[in-house]
């Protein structure tokens, strides 16, 4: 298979490279350059797998508070991309990660995959909400579905929430099930890229079945479910809402 380039990957570090450049030391940015070339240059799979996990000694993991001209430059180049909650040190990751060159797709798959089987917590969530950026992310479809089935939820929220890649990637069952989930969980859906354009006749099925499973068991349903089931379901969410206001 020919090696090929994915041309977004140079806006995304360059972006990234900016927001770090004005919210870190010289010196901390200064360290990771200095790694960030060598993983580059080099393809240092050995280097990546040690700055991955040593940006924690240098970066803090505090929020990045974007503005909203920084916010729409991501948005720009990634379609849905929304790093509202991300934080200095989950751009610093990323900024490693998509630096090792991937132009050898199964070769940059591998290298990723070894870094998610020894991630913690906080290095999974840079590595799920990193997805909608990765080169070739067409090929994470499997990683982001074990995300959306972590019993942790913010690694849940990592892939659900401010990330266009379900809704670019998932099937319908699987998306249905993701939104599903963020109910179950107690996670809001507005945040969920492409609620309304993924919405369809099976899920609101879903949704008022659990909705009717609350309502027996007298507990209350997040009223954002309403908007979601009424295209398909008028008279069931017109019989049922009124019902949850006396719980």
């Amino acid at each position: 298979m020919e090696a090929k380039t994915d041309p977004r990957v140079s806006k995304i570090t360059a972006l990234l490279h900016n927001w770090l450049e004005t919210r870190i030391s010289v010196e901390n940015l200064s360290w990771l350059k200095g790694k960030q070339a060598e993983i580059r240059q080099k393809a240092a799979e050995k280097t990546l797998f040690t700055a991955f996990s040593g940006v924690s000694r240098y970066l803090e993991p505090k929020k990045l508070e974007l503005s909203p001209e920084e916010l729409s430059a991501a948005s720009l180049i990634v379609p849905g991309w929304n790093p509202i909650n991300w934080t200095v040190e989950q751009v610093g990751r990323t900024w490693l990660i998509l630096s090792f060159p991937h132009e050898e797709q199964s070769r940059y798959r591998a290298t990723l995959d070894k870094i998610w089987a020894a991630a913690d917590v906080g290095e999974a969530i840079a590595l799920y909400q990193s997805l909608p950026l990765l080169p070739h992310p067409e090929k994470f479809q499997l990683r982001a579905a074990e995300g959306i089935r972590s019993n942790m939820t913010s690694v849940f929220n990592a892939v659900a929430l401010n990330n266009p890649y379900p809704a670019t990637y998932l099937d319908d069952l699987a998306w249905n099930q993701m939104v599903l989930k963020a109910l179950f969980i107690g996670s809001p859906l507005h945040p969920i890229y492409g609620l309304e354009r993924r919405n369809n006749e099976q899920l609101s099925q879903m949704l008022i079945d659990y909705a009717r499973e609350r309502l027996a068991a007298k507990r209350k349903v997040n009223p954002e479910l309403w908007k979601l089931a009424a295209p398909f379901q008028p008279e069931a969410v017109a019989s049922l809402e009124p019902q949850f206001s006396n719980l």
